[in-house]
């Protein structure tokens, strides 16, 4: 399983990239283990300020609907266009290719409390 070290992560298998005042969120390769495969990726909170903790989506797999929940306070300034027509980019590639919001993060300090690689694979149990 992979988990990227420039990343950080939530315990509830979010994943951000940082760069600069703004983030990129996916959910991790365990999260995606554990739904199975992604079918359907719904995320209605572009556009708004979305708080740390709170929904910003939700991810549908075969078997299950799953909320995202926002790792740090943003606006949420976009969604990744391909997954609209290629939900499964998220099974594929869900650090890269899989990407799903790009916020501005309203509060940099907020970035202290997410996970660093090797904490996140200690929460798994990997």
């Amino acid at each position: 399983m992979n988990f990227p070290a420039e990343l950080k992560y939530t315990k509830d298998h979010e994943w951000v990239r940082i760069e600069g005042s703004e983030a990129y969120i996916g959910i991790t390769e365990f999260a995606q283990g554990e739904l199975g495969d992604i079918v359907y990726v719904d995320i209605p909170s572009k556009g708004k300020e979305v708080h740390k903790e709170e929904v910003f989506g939700t991810v549908e797999a075969v078997k299950t609907v799953s909320d995202l929940f926002m790792p740090l306070t943003g606006t949420v300034d976009g969604t990744n266009p391909a997954l609209d027509s290629q939900p499964e980019l998220v099974n594929s590639d869900p650090y890269v290719e899989g990407w799903m919001v790009k916020i501005t993060i309203k509060d940099a300090s907020e970035i202290d409390g997410l996970l660093s690689a090797e904490a996140y694979k200690a929460l798994v149990g990997a």
